[in-house]
């Protein structure tokens, strides 16, 4: 592996970086918590050769606004649902985006 590829996984948001302490200690929250979403299945961290768990940033993000709702008083099981539908929400506008990015292309180029 060169010293390139190890910078681009700097950049990586689904590059599993973090161990679910690490994980737990920047969302300021427990290990059971992220256990708690994982069983949920809002997150599935990747597993390493040992068999820890391994987090993404992009993972730990849907993890802290899961973790918002919950302090909030949301229960957990309606706090992982809300923001598996708000991700897939912001998944439907880009996807929309996109299109209609690409129909005022086309209809420029015709």
């Amino acid at each position: 592996m060169t010293a390139d590829d190890l910078y681009g996984r700097l950049d990586d948001d689904d590059y599993p970086a973090y161990t679910m302490g690490r994980a737990a200690e920047i969302l300021g929250t427990t290990q059971s918590f992220l256990r708690a979403i994982g069983d949920h299945r809002l997150i599935t961290p990747l597993r390493s050769a040992g068999g820890h768990r391994r987090y993404s940033r992009y993972q730990l993000c849907i993890a802290a606004r899961a973790r918002e709702l919950v302090d909030h008083g949301t229960p957990i099981e309606a706090a992982c649902r809300i923001v598996a539908l708000e991700d897939q929400l912001e998944e439907a506008q880009r996807i929309n985006a996109e299109h209609r990015r690409s129909a005022a292309l086309h209809t420029v180029v015709t």
